[in-house]
């Protein structure tokens, strides 16, 4: 008797293929921004805003907008809360998120927002 190779079968592979592509589009579908671009993970996400134009993200829920930005000192605007950060200052917490600031140029402000752990 010859065995054939273990096969799934094609109503299981295609509900597989939908789960999968489903999952994909919410994870996408939970960023939009104005005036600044995104890049986020399950729980954080890294949002560079261009200065000088109104500039705010939707991600992981909640908006995050910057309110402006001198020197190295930078107001931000996360889950309804005002956080004024520092390059280098260890994180701040507003809403149930992590908020760091990576970076401050002439052009851009980038902040990492990540859920903190017991959230």
């Amino acid at each position: 008797m010859t065995k054939r190779p273990a096969t799934i079968p094609p109503v299981r592979r295609a509900a597989g293929l939908f789960v999968g592509l489903a999952l994909g589009l919410a994870v996408l579908a939970g960023c939009s921004s104005q005036g600044a671009s995104t890049d986020c993970g399950l729980d954080a996400c890294t949002v560079t805003f261009e200065r000088g134009v109104d500039a705010s993200a939707t991600i992981l829920g909640v908006e995050a907008k910057l309110v402006g930005a001198e020197g190295d000192q930078v107001t931000v605007e996360v889950a309804g809360e005002q956080l004024t950060l520092t390059t280098g200052q260890q994180a701040t917490e507003a809403g149930g998120f992590a908020v760091t600031l990576d970076s401050v140029t002439d052009q851009q402000v980038k902040i990492r927002v990540s859920r903190n752990a017991g959230n």
